[in-house]
């Protein structure tokens, strides 16, 4: 097995809403998806839905409902200048720490100076749209204890 930093998946794709609650009620009416986490972060300033497909044990790509706790938040300060949509695509990795390293070599950059806590208590590492062709990237290490995330 190579020791190079890899993706494993992709965790979640993020959008950027307005009203949580009646976000989720649309993706949950309109797609069948199923929520499997609502979330506060005060850290980086939202209130959070984590949706799968049904049956879904976890490993596959979920979708992420993002409302912004104040318009001064990063996901605020988004829907003002875009309005709702997608806002980043994340990848699962094994390290965080590495696959970090491995993106700044490649002209990367991180937005945290280190990672930071996620949803579920992953590990988490943002870098920023002008170095990633246009697209906000999240890293995910989920946490030790959840190999698989909610």
């Amino acid at each position: 097995m190579s020791s190079e930093p890899v993706v494993t998946a992709i965790d979640h794709v993020g959008i950027a809403v307005p009203d949580l609650d009646e976000a989720i009620a649309f993706y949950t009416g309109a797609f069948g998806l199923v929520v499997t986490a609502i979330e506060v972060s005060t850290e980086q300033g939202v209130r959070e839905a984590m949706l799968r497909a049904p049956g879904d044990d976890g490993t596959g790509t979920a979708v992420q409902l993002l409302a912004p706790l104040t318009p001064g938040s990063p996901v605020g300060r988004f829907l003002a200048r875009k309005g709702p949509g997608l806002q980043q695509l994340a990848y699962r990795v094994a390290d965080v720490e590495r696959m970090s390293a491995a993106v700044k070599a490649h002209g990367g950059k991180a937005i945290f100076d280190g990672p930071r806590r996620g949803t579920a208590d992953s590990r988490v590492q943002f870098f920023h749209p002008r170095s990633t062709g246009g697209v906000l990237v999240e890293l995910v290490e989920p946490a030790p204890d959840r190999g698989r995330r909610r």
